[in-house]
């Protein structure tokens, strides 16, 4: 929750909103390329009110942002409600097209740098960095307008014309790298399907010192059998609409692991320094994403049915059977394209196709779709 200073903060701003003259923010000052610019605190129910987005209609070359995605408004939104007590958003940034007065508390030192920002009520506020942030925070404060009182950082930058907001946008994105979906996982607390896979790597003899845990492709000679991104996506496929407890579903996912490595006997040659990692994934598809996915997609087919263990674990036993070598050419155009092995969605299914068949299994209408065009030599 936040701090006695910071609800008096947002009391300032809120009272000067009241007065009908201007904002008021405890505001530190700053200089980046001898430019002022200053950070704040803003309570959340003023984010909506005076940050404004471009206008989708303009055209690209007339806004200083891309367009809303509102797609993604609905998941940010349930993060800040679903975690109440421990969400975190980064700061906004935004350029004022209008006076910014800061009234420092010294003439010196830190008290040179501190004191408060005012910025007249006409003034325009514009997002550089953040819309999504502030159109989430406005979608969850219908909700729980509790949240109103809670705040976000601000930085604040004087407006300066189109061409310098353009390129702030592009200066704050031009660095911009999404982590990799395996740190993610490693990270992840909330996530239970990231702590059973975090897990199988810490129990599992399978997994246990064979999984990269950081990055999300494997180099050549990494001594690594598997990413954690991958067993992550695989657990995910296994575990879907399964009403489980997590325990039990960990052991779920640890039982059906021990299946698969029993029918694919590289794996284990790996473990016994046999076969190294690098020529396993030279040689083989079967340590790759698109093959932990469509497995797993495979064993949920079977657990929907029955999770009786005597029940889907005989199933799939003729996995073993299944020639999982770069060197047959039934991978091709269904897990390689063009002698790589490709995770695309389309891929997947043409693998999990291709397994259904050893199997035994009736493919699922939208499988079928794929398969015919994929027959058709459409895909």
């Amino acid at each position: 929750m936040q701090t006695e200073a910071a609800s008096k903060a947002a009391g300032r701003a809120v009272s000067r909103v009241a007065n009908g003259f201007e904002y008021t923010f405890p505001a530190i000052r700053g200089v980046q390329a001898g430019r002022e610019f200053y950070a704040s605190m803003c309570p959340l129910r003023l984010i909506p009110k005076i940050f404004l987005f471009d206008e989708d209609d303009l055209s690209a070359e007339l806004r200083a942002q891309r367009v809303l995605n509102k797609g993604r408004l609905p998941a940010l939104a349930r993060y800040i409600l679903d975690n109440p007590e421990d969400y975190v958003f980064s700061a906004l940034t935004a350029s004022v097209d209008g006076d910014m007065v800061f009234e420092s508390q010294g003439a010196e030192g830190a008290a040179h740098r501190t004191g408060q920002l005012r910025i007249p009520m006409d003034a325009r506020f514009l997002i550089n960095d953040g819309q999504h942030r502030r159109a989430a925070i406005e979608l969850a404060l219908k909700e729980n307008p509790d949240l109103g009182d809670e705040t976000i950082a601000v930085v604040f930058f004087h407006d300066t014309g189109l061409a310098r907001s353009q390129q702030m946008f592009a200066d704050l994105n031009r660095h911009a790298v999404r982590p990799a979906r395996s740190i993610g996982v490693l990270y992840d607390h909330r996530d239970v399907n990231a702590q059973i896979t975090r897990t199988l790597t810490e129990r599992s003899a399978i997994f246990k010192g064979f999984v990269e845990m950081e990055k999300s492709t494997l180099s050549a000679r990494s001594r690594k059998l598997f990413t954690l991104s991958a067993l992550y996506f695989g657990n995910l496929s296994l575990l879907q609409g399964l009403e489980l407890k997590q325990e039990e579903a960990g052991r779920l996912a640890q039982s059906f692991w021990e299946v698969m490595d029993a029918a694919l006997p590289e794996w284990a040659m790996v473990r016994d320094k046999q076969l190294s990692a690098q020529e396993m994934r030279r040689d083989f598809i079967h340590s790759h994403g698109i093959a932990l996915h469509a497995l797993g997609r495979i064993g949920n087919s079977l657990l929907r049915e029955s999770t009786k263990a005597t029940a889907w674990k005989k199933r799939l036993a003729p996995l073993k059977h299944v020639d999982w070598s770069r060197a047959n050419a039934d991978w091709e155009g269904r897990a390689i394209v063009g002698g790589r092995v490709s995770k695309s969605h389309q891929n997947v299914t043409l693998t999990v196709n291709y397994l259904r068949k050893h199997l035994g299994l009736e493919l699922s209408p939208e499988e079928q779709r794929v398969e015919d065009a994929y027959l058709r030599g459409e895909a």
